[in-house]
This record gives structure tokens, sequence and C-alpha cells, in this order.
């Protein structure tokens, strides 16, 4: 099974798992907000990079383009790779934590019930603008729920709290990576990682 071949019923699933999970996870952040969450972030930078994964849907469908460039979850992920790795990344994550204001659990949980209630409008065939062009919604969702899935179980092993998926969301998020694995050539690598052989390159990831 591809990413693609999730039904627009079962995306909206699998988001709003990755969704509650996200949400759960930021109640539990108490007074650690400073303490190191990812990189150079901190665990209030993490919540808030991770709050655009609902943002970022809110903003596109504001802009609907003329017509679909980018056809797939996997075909984003490669058309975004060189931003990915930009020096903005760090920074944006900065400026969304700094914007939750002074109760980031309050502003999370407005952001995600006011995105959940735009989607539950939609049956994903409108057209959205990502950063990389015109895609279906039903496409770019499920970005929304690898960005929200991944940056979750980040954001519970800086907390030292279980990494739980949501079995809907990892499933879809699983799928997603397979794809890029088998559109760079690194399945191989991906398949001995999974099952805990060494040797592999210094610094894999199919993203």
């Amino acid at each position: 099974m591809t990413v693609m071949d999730f039904a627009w019923e079962e995306s909206r699933r699998a988001f709003d798992e990755a969704a509650a999970w996200y949400l759960a996870t930021t109640t539990i952040v108490g007074d650690r907000w400073d303490e190191p969450g990812l990189g150079e972030w901190s665990v209030r930078d993490l919540v808030g990079h991770t709050s655009r994964s609902f943002l970022t849907v809110e903003e596109y469908a504001a802009r609907p383009p003329a017509a679909v460039e980018v056809a797939s979850p996997r075909d984003y992920y490669l058309a975004t790779r060189a931003i990915a790795a930009g020096p903005d990344v760090a920074q944006r994550g900065r400026d969304a934590a700094a914007a939750l204001g002074d109760d980031p659990v309050a502003a999370v949980t407005e952001i995600a019930a006011r995105v959940g209630s735009l989607l539950d409008a939609h049956d994903g065939s409108a057209l959205v603008t990502t950063i990389v062009g015109g895609m279906r919604l039903a496409d770019y969702l499920p970005t929304r729920t690898f960005e929200l899935t991944v940056h979750t179980a980040d954001l519970a092993l800086a907390l030292g709290e279980p990494i739980d998926t949501p079995s809907t969301a990892a499933a879809q998020a699983l799928a997603l990576v397979a794809e890029l694995a088998l559109a760079d050539g690194t399945a191989g690598s991906l398949l001995l990682l999974a099952t805990g052989r060494t040797g592999l390159p210094t610094g894999f990831s199919v993203m």
C-alpha cells in the first residue's frame, strides 16, 4: 500500500489521531518548556514548529492554485528537501514558538480545533498552494500527519515519555517513509536499520 491508496476518511483519521497525540503530549510539558527539545530547539521551539503542521493547512487552503503541480506526498518531500535543509527552518520554529504566547497548551489546542473545523468542511478534493506548488488537499494532508507524528515522537522522547504512536497515523507515516526510500534507492538501508543491523551510512535518512 502506498500513501496514495489512503482514502480521505482514513487520512482524516490518521491526522486526527496524530493531532490528539500531539495535544496530549503538550499537556504534560509542565515547566519544561526551556529544556532541550530537538537539535538547537527547546521543548517550546519543538512544540511551536510542530504547530505549523496545522497552520500551513489553514494558510495554504486560503490560497487555492490554478492547477496541481505536486502529485503526491512523496513528491512534496522530494521537492522540499533543499528548503527543509536550509537555515531558515530553525528560526521559523522559534518564531512559531513565540507566537504561542504565555500559554502554549491553550494556543495549540485552539489552533488544532480551528483547523479541524476547516477540514470538516472539505472532502479532500480542494486545491491548496504549498511552498512548492499546487496540491490536492488529500495529498497534502498526509505530509502534515507525518510531521505531527514524527515531531510528537521527538517531543515524547525529549520529555522521557513512551513513544505511543497512534496506529493509523503511524501506518501512514511509515508508508510515506517507504515511498521515499524506494524513490531514493535506499530501501535496503532502511530495511537494515529496521532490523537492527549495523554499518549504515553516516547520517542515513530518507528525508
